[in-house]
């Protein structure tokens, strides 16, 4: 399975995401969505999973998604929220049952690492270039090898 994931997008779609998700199953925002338009907008290319971050929090999208997730793709846990942290802290937090892919963003800081078969992701943000990074995200594949990620600079 292969699925988009996508974060801090700050009410911004960039126009490569549909170039990047073409033949995503499963597309996962990772909060700081911005709008409600910026999920339509994903919505046509796949189903969406959506958290919301600091920046919908107190606004009409803080009610239509909630601010954790967790799910279940092909046999893969995944827990998702928006504000995580580093994976060398984040593996002792952990909610139970562990999760095999751990999904946060809000630091704009693009991240794959993996520590005790658990995948860390944060596929950095894909809105306005802040902080001095290029866009990003990126796509999570699932099947016989476990989880693995891309990370893809825009």
């Amino acid at each position: 399975m292969l699925i988009g994931v996508i974060s801090d997008t700050h009410g911004v779609f960039h126009p490569a995401i549909p170039q990047h998700f073409a033949g995503v199953q499963q597309i996962l925002h990772a909060g700081d969505i911005g709008n409600g338009t910026i999920i339509s907008r994903l919505e046509e290319l796949a189903p969406v999973a959506a958290v919301t971050g600091n920046v919908d929090w107190g606004r009409p999208l803080d009610h239509q998604y909630p601010r954790v997730i967790q799910l279940q793709l092909e046999g893969c846990q995944i827990y998702m929220t928006h504000i995580g942290g580093l994976p060398n802290v984040m593996i002792r937090r952990l909610p139970e049952p562990r999760p095999d892919v751990y999904i946060c963003g809000h630091s704009h800081i693009p991240i794959v690492e993996r520590i005790d078969d658990v995948l860390f992701l944060n596929p950095g943000s894909a809105g306005p270039s802040r902080f001095g990074r290029r866009p990003s995200l990126a796509r999570l594949s699932i099947g016989e090898q476990g989880a693995v990620a891309e990370l893809i600079l825009l």
